[in-house]
């Protein structure tokens, strides 16, 4: 979540060839055949547009490496001109995602790189995005996007949650998509492992340990159930919101699959640690940070608390709060200085331009000396009914933030302790606000694994942690020399 310009909520129907439905493989083009001037096109229009969105471009060595280790596993694609025509960037995103779109723009966030441990599972990484594009599984899943928009789509299994099947449902499930993240749907399965299948040959071509495909996979896996486990949650994603599903299922396929093209090449360990040592890890605070069930944003000066029970995500422009008993988002909207017009143009908008949508009343208060004001509205939608709140809040520069709160008709309740968290918070407490840093160490004479864990920059789970982040298993001992990741506080 960024500054004020960028927490309005981001239009994505400009970006079909991202967000199209799953479409399912048929023959694969001819891996040779260049890029387009038509897919060049596409990918330069949707380019600036998910930088955005995802946290923006990195700069500097570790995104520079990340590039060339992108471009160096491209010319294996047998894409004309491969390394010349795609463009790697690596994302100032806490997420742990990966993607691409036509075009050869290839995608990484920098959470995802500091889980893996070598500069093969980097390759890796990057093949499998780059086997999409040349295997045009962007393309198969924009032509089905044009018959049935993913926004369209993702509301409607939303609204099998909450909502009905009804045009409102497909309004307010598109509302919670918008500014989390969790923007590119996944693939069909029989891409993935299309993409699986070619980025370990890609590997393998390069001179890299094709095994590393499995193993960040592996992590991936790992970090998922860590995730669930510390957020309290089911580790099994819905699959509207996961871009590469279910990791664990596909550890085993891909491992067989490697040593099907032989268990030789380098991984680059050491290189690769150096390059990430210092890689941001977690929230960047600039983009607000979650500290368990609390959200404080130094720049913009507030913070607020989830209910027990729910888990946060921050994205770039808005953070959402989610549970079994409703799902909430906090964004922000055009203000004019009026309270009363500023919820009904919220829900004007979560209704859409065939729905209207608007609260009973509005109701004033104060929250933690904030003028507030909050509204709800009850939605029929076939044999079940859910009830909307938009609860808005005054600060100071003529700014105004607001949840949208969905929860089933008569719970409205579930989010008022939330809303009445929400306060200022001083220059002391931003300033406490550091963020936290991959720090890469050699293992002493005395180290363990507790040891090294104990100095990991958290407060619960410290050393699943730090086993994850290394890829250990629970089993798994540290050796003297030996080259590992912790996470530290930096200032």
């Amino acid at each position: 979540m960024k500054g004020l310009k960028k927490l309005a909520l981001a239009s994505t129907a400009a970006l079909p060839m991202v967000l199209g439905a799953c479409a399912s493989t048929g023959s694969i083009p001819s891996a040779s055949a260049p890029i387009t001037q038509t897919e060049a096109q596409q990918g330069a229009e949707a380019h600036p547009q998910l930088l955005q969105e995802f946290g923006g471009a990195m700069t500097g060595s570790t995104a520079q490496y990340v590039e060339s280790v992108g471009k160096g596993i491209a010319v294996q694609s047998g894409l004309g001109n491969a390394r010349d025509s795609f463009t790697v960037s690596l994302l100032n995103s806490s997420v742990n995602n990966a993607f691409a779109i036509p075009g050869g723009y290839v995608y990484t966030t920098r959470q995802l790189v500091g889980l893996m441990n070598n500069e093969a599972e980097l390759a890796g990484v990057l093949g499998h995005e780059v086997a999409h594009v040349a295997a045009r599984h962007s393309q198969r899943r924009q032509a089905k996007a044009q018959q049935n928009s993913i926004l369209g789509a993702v509301g409607a299994i939303l609204s099998g949650v909450l909502l009905g099947n009804s045009g409102i449902g497909q309004q307010l499930g598109q509302t919670f998509l918008q500014g989390t993240q969790l923007l590119t749907l996944k693939f069909s399965r029989s891409q993935e492992l299309e993409a699986d299948t070619l980025g370990i040959q890609y590997l393998n071509k390069a001179g890299y340990d094709p095994r590393a495909m499995a193993t960040v996979l592996q992590s991936l896996a790992a970090q998922n159930s860590l995730d669930a486990s510390i957020q309290g949650r089911n580790a099994t994603i819905p699959e509207w919101a996961s871009t590469h599903p279910d990791p664990a299922g596909r550890v085993r396929e891909a491992l067989q699959k490697a040593q099907a093209v032989g268990t030789g090449g380098v991984t680059n360990r050491d290189t690769f640690l150096t390059r990430i040592d210092g890689l941001m890890y977690g929230d960047d605070p600039k983009q607000g940070v979650i500290e368990g069930q609390r959200f404080i944003h130094p720049d913009l000066g507030f913070s607020f608390s989830a209910p027990n029970g729910f888990y946060m995500i921050n994205g770039t422009t808005a953070v959402s709060i989610n549970g079994q008993s409703g799902q909430a988002q906090l964004s922000l909207a055009p203000y004019n200085g009026n309270m009363d017009s500023y919820i009904r143009s919220v829900f004007q908008k979560l209704g859409g331009q065939n729905t209207q949508l608007a609260p009973q009343t509005i109701e004033r208060t104060t929250v933690n000396g904030l003028p507030a004001a909050y509204g709800s509205a009850r939605v029929n939608n076939g044999n079940s009914q859910v009830d909307v709140t938009v609860f808005a809040y005054e600060f100071a520069n003529n700014r105004a933030y607001h949840f949208v709160a969905i929860t089933p008709a008569g719970q409205a309740g579930t989010f008022n302790s939330m809303y009445q968290s929400m306060r200022r918070i001083s220059s002391s407490e931003a300033a406490s606000v550091v963020p936290r840093r991959i720090d890469v160490v050699t293992v002493g004479s005395s180290d363990t694994v507790s040891s090294l864990a104990r100095r990991m920059a958290y407060t619960n789970a410290q050393e699943q942690r730090f086993r994850v982040l290394n890829g250990l298993s629970s089993s798994d001992r540290v050796t003297p020399g030996q080259k590992v990741k912790i996470v530290v506080r930096s200032r």
